[in-house]
């Protein structure tokens, strides 16, 4: 690609052909040198490439357009900075290598092979491999990622993974995760994903709370609206209204202590109600993945605080 330019830098440049003149200096990105348009001496080599870097997601990509190589993150056991020493015993021009240099890149091979297969750069490696299958099967940010790699290399700097599966751990990372950025997934969802029991994840979940000294908020309700509404099938006036039911109940403290994702079950429910829209407490309990009994004591609440106006004969039946 060759770019025409007129930088201040032509100025210095006295052409041959055209003494006195002003002249256009070209560029040619390919080569990284800066020639005069009239005479052709090169004025400049190595020109830097200062634009932006690729944006490619895909690793082959990646590699192949970006200028500085794979980018650090904390999700591969090497933090992204790996070394890989070429199989083939050449040189950059094509040419054998001698006998003395083909034995020292067999011993740097070992080496290297070597300090890949200590114990914490095993462990690191199989739970950040299990972290990415999670990434798609749970729809997981890149944020959750790096703080659930972040977490994790904290757990095994305390020896807090010691004697304990990487599964369980990872799945205990994930959720303190979701919990520290605001990601609505649960423990039963993790638990269904990773096919592990959910007593067994907050357990843990819990232990990592204490020894690492997290602070994590809790869940809005909010973000499950959106969840629960779509699995259920409601219209659009149901999830706002059922958003408005929400902010009320907050306003009168009646979220405080209670589950969020039921409380956001909760008002789905009467939101749908109140729009004649045929979604019974069962289909709202199964997904939102609780009892119906909680939906019913929670709604039995909000009656009580007349969050809505339960004279309307719609929610005589509730």
């Amino acid at each position: 690609m060759v770019v025409v330019d007129k930088d201040s830098e032509s100025s210095d440049h006295v052409c041959k052909n055209r003494k006195g003149k002003d002249v256009l200096l070209v560029t040619d990105a390919n080569t990284g040198e800066t020639m005069c348009s009239a005479c052709g001496e090169v004025i400049i080599e190595n020109v830097l490439e200062l634009g932006p870097e690729s944006s490619a997601q895909s690793g082959e990509d990646y590699m192949a357009k970006s200028r500085t190589g794979r980018k650090s993150t904390l999700a591969f056991n090497d933090m992204g900075l790996s070394t890989v020493i070429q199989q083939s015993d050449k040189d950059a021009t094509g040419k054998n290598l001698s006998g003395e240099m083909k034995r020292t890149f067999y011993r740097l091979r070992m080496w290297d092979k070597n300090s890949k297969a200590l114990p914490g750069h095993r462990n690191m490696q199989k739970a950040f491999t299990l972290l990415e299958g999670l990434k798609s099967k749970l729809s997981l940010s890149d944020a959750v990622v790096e703080q659930t790699a972040y977490i994790y290399r904290k757990t095994l700097a305390k020896k807090i993974a010691r004697g304990r599966s990487i599964p369980v751990i990872l799945s205990a990372s994930v959720y303190a995760a979701c919990r520290f950025t605001n990601t609505p997934r649960t423990i039963q969802d993790i638990a269904n994903t990773t096919n592990l029991r959910r007593t067994t994840i907050h357990r843990i979940y819990r232990l990592l709370v204490k020894d690492l000294d997290l602070t994590l908020e809790t869940y809005n309700p909010v973000s499950f609206i959106t969840r629960i509404s779509s699995q259920v099938g409601a219209s659009e006036k149901t999830k706002r209204d059922a958003i408005k039911f929400l902010i009320k109940a907050e306003e009168l403290m009646i979220t405080s202590g209670k589950n969020p994702i039921a409380m956001a079950a909760s008002v789905v429910y009467l939101a749908a109600i109140i729009n004649n829209e045929k979604i019974s407490q069962t289909k709202v309990s199964k997904a939102a993945d609780i009892s119906s009994v909680t939906i019913r004591n929670l709604c039995k609440k909000l009656k009580e605080v007349k969050i809505v106006s339960f004279a309307d004969p719609k929610l005589a039946k509730v």
